[in-house]
Parts: structure tokens; sequence; C-alpha cells
């Protein structure tokens, strides 16, 4: 058994500080690099290539619809043409900041907002992979199990990446619970870990409130970097994979 384990990085901007990268490049194989347009600078976003070239971490563009604000949280009901432009962008700046480093960026996944809108937006999701299409189309796209996202890249001839969330509840129907709603987010380390081992081994998870079980197809897991406890969950959903045998390495 194999899985990637990634995490969602670079997202401090200027004074403002968010999570602990260099610790959390310590246990991730995956680096989803937050690329300026929900999060992160050009400070941090080299810093953090940097940082994961170094530690052999394999580097993701965690593109966005143009929201600091809003964290890149909010729907935003952008044209087609601009979309593609603004992922265009995104990549190109990444993948430079990769190119100092030696490396380059080996994936793609939305961020937020944009990310729930690829499981159900066929008109956003055929502009983010035109861009993708245009700089890479090596490039996979990490998104949900079952999306149209990842429906839609596949049928194009793109690589397709299936995610898990540790530290995120499921609806019945595959769905993460909203942000907004109580308990979206897990904070119990070794529940969560459990929780993984279990999806890994078995391809389910419980879903919330004790609505039964859901099945999960599922090449990474992820853990946010702005969940209270990140380092701990991390690193204990690390422990415990390995410990069952379960093979932790990038997916690219």
């Amino acid at each position: 058994m194999q899985i990637d384990l990634n995490a969602d990085l670079g997202e401090s901007f200027s004074a403002w500080r968010m999570g602990d990268d260099d610790a959390m490049l310590n246990i991730v194989t995956s680096a989803n690099v937050a690329c300026g347009f929900h999060a992160g600078d050009p400070v941090v976003m080299r810093r953090t290539v940097a940082t994961a070239a170094e530690r052999g971490v394999t580097i993701g563009a965690h593109v966005s619809y143009p929201d600091r604000a809003g964290f890149g949280r909010r729907f935003l009901d952008v044209a087609p043409a601009e979309l593609t432009a603004d992922v265009l962008y995104q990549l190109g700046a990444l993948d430079g900041m990769c190119r100092i480093a030696g490396t380059h960026v080996r994936y793609v996944k939305p961020h937020g907002a944009l990310y729930t809108a690829m499981s159900h937006h066929e008109e956003q999701v055929d502009a983010v992979l035109d861009a993708i299409t245009a700089f890479n189309p090596e490039l996979p796209i990490v998104g949900l199990p079952g999306s149209v996202l990842l429906r839609r890249a596949a049928e194009r001839g793109l690589g397709t990446v299936a995610e898990a969330f540790a530290d995120r509840a499921y609806r019945p129907d595959g769905t993460l619970v909203p942000r907004s709603q109580p308990d979206a987010v897990l904070h119990d380390p070794e529940a969560i870990a459990a929780r993984m081992l279990h999806l890994v081994v078995d391809g389910e998870v419980e879903a919330a409130g004790g609505a039964g079980r859901v099945p999960v197809e599922a090449n990474t897991l992820c853990v946010h970097s702005d969940t209270p406890n990140t380092i701990r969950i991390a690193r204990r959903v690390l422990e415990v994979l390995t410990g069952a045998g379960v093979h932790v390495a990038s997916f690219r």
C-alpha cells in the first residue's frame, strides 16, 4: 500500500504568518504552495519552494480565485477566459520560483472555493483545465473523487489524483461538510490517524453524525496547515500509516 501526504503551504503574507511550513515540510511528501492569489507573496513563495526542494518534497501549484481578503474561500463568478488567465499567471509565477530552486511545479491543486466549484461547475472546470493544457499538459490535477474536475480531466487526457482530507468531516454523498457548519474540521490527532489508516486500507470513512460509511478513493491525503494542532495531526497520521506498513511517498 502506498499513499501521498500533502499540505497547503506558503500561505503566510508579509508580516502575517500562517502555519509552520518548516515543520510540515519534514512530514509531508507533497506541498501545495500558494501562488499569491489567496495567500503568499513572492518572498514566501521563494522560501517555501526552496525548502521543499532541499527536503525532496514534491511541489504543486495551489491555484485560487483572486481573493486574499477572503482567503480564497468565497466563490467568484469569474468569466472563463479570465479564470484561465488567472491560473496561467499563478502557474508561471510559482514555476519561476521553482526553477530558481532547481525544481519544477509537478501538479496542480485548486484552493478553497475554487476547489469546491471544481466538483460541479463545468464552465470553470474547463477554464482551469484549459490553463493546465496550455501551460503543461503533463501536470496532473488533484481533486475530489467523483468530481466533474477529475472526470473532465480524464476525458481530456490529463492526469488525475483523487484526494481525501484527514482533518475534514464527510457528508454521506462523499462531499465535505461545509466549514460554516459545526464539526466540519476535525482536531483529534489519534482519531484522525485511525480514520486515515481505515481509509487507506478499506477505502472508506465514517460520515459525519454517524450517518454510515462513505467509500472514498484516494491517492493523496491532505492536512490543512491552518487547522489547530496540524503538526501533531500530520505527524501522527504519518506514524500510524508507516507503522501499519503503508509506504508514504509522493504520487509523482
